[in-house]
């Protein structure tokens, strides 16, 4: 279950019109978190991003299954996750509860991982990957998107970040 404060910041975002890729990247920071605290540790920085990706899913962030040339097990998961998003509701009102024993043992074994993939590197080397598959008119799109959602201020500062890197 997401802390409170992570559903407080999704649905800051959501309010802000900001993208669902966005509002799931509150889940995905929360996960990040508990790795390095050692609630638990990940076998890689991808999977670390994929549970708070079905976190974000299950907490009913519109995130859409993911395209491309990737598995198929993992696309029926991600619907599924969006489907419990719907469930989610109705199990807290009906008072059902998760199978213990799933719960712990998926616990469990994420605790014998390590937590090396949530290092500042380890997340360093993920960016540059996924910044690498996209294309340079993927990536200015991105950012034209999230300038519109930007207030005056953030956009000023961003602006001005911009100048100080071309300088560089």
């Amino acid at each position: 279950m997401p802390e409170p404060e992570t559903l407080k910041r999704a649905a800051e975002d959501k309010s802000e019109g900001k993208a669902a890729s966005t509002q799931a990247g509150e889940f995905v920071r929360e996960e990040i978190e508990h790795v390095r605290e050692g609630k638990h540790g990940a076998r890689s920085t991808k999977q670390a991003i994929a549970i708070g990706l079905s976190k974000a899913r299950r907490a009913g962030v519109k995130l859409p299954p993911p395209k491309g040339n990737g598995k198929e097990a993992v696309r029926q998961r991600a619907k599924s996750d969006s489907a419990a998003a719907k469930t989610v509701a109705k199990t807290a009102a009906t008072g059902a509860k998760p199978s213990p024993t799933r719960s712990r043992s998926t616990l469990r074994a994420l605790r014998r991982e390590g937590h090396e993939a949530a290092s500042p590197a380890a997340l360093a080397r993920q960016a540059h990957a996924a910044a690498g598959r996209r294309s340079a008119a993927e990536r200015s799109a991105a950012a034209k998107r999230a300038a519109r959602t930007k207030g005056p201020a953030a956009r000023e500062a961003a602006a001005r970040k911009a100048a100080r890197t071309r300088a560089r």
